[in-house]
């Protein structure tokens, strides 16, 4: 695992096997309304004001969300990742009757071997997931 120097980069980690590097970028939820959320844009900050934009598709390879409280991780691909504007919620609660498209990827650590393999960018077809 590789840590890049300074702050200007739009990945926090970076994962080496055999030669190829996934980029990976770590968000944090907080609680808020009674289910958690994590904000999808990069912020930047100067003395005088905070900047707040999108990610692309090409900063990233995938974000690993994580709620301290519950020690639970979210692994998402950059392409679903970069589809959000602001938030996104990470519904813990089993009395929803709808999940979210984000509970998709919750513990879906076997994306990321998808994405090493071959460097193809993991898109919406899961497949192999198990059922949220």
């Amino acid at each position: 695992m590789l840590k890049p120097v300074g702050d200007r980069l739009p990945y926090d980690l970076a994962v080496d096997v055999n030669g190829e590097l996934l980029r990976i970028q770590v968000k944090s939820a907080w609680y808020y309304n009674g289910s958690y959320a994590v904000d999808s844009r990069r912020t930047k900050t100067n003395r005088r004001r905070m900047i707040r934009a999108r990610y692309g598709e090409d900063d990233f390879d995938f974000a690993i969300l994580y709620i301290e409280k519950l020690d639970t991780f979210y692994v998402m691909p950059v392409s679903i990742f970069s589809t959000y504007k602001s938030a996104i919620g990470l519904v813990e609660e089993k009395k929803r009757q709808r999940k979210p498209k984000s509970a998709m990827y919750r513990e879906r650590w076997d994306l990321l071997s998808n994405g090493l393999f071959g460097r193809r960018r993991p898109n919406d077809n899961l497949s192999n997931s198990v059922k949220p």
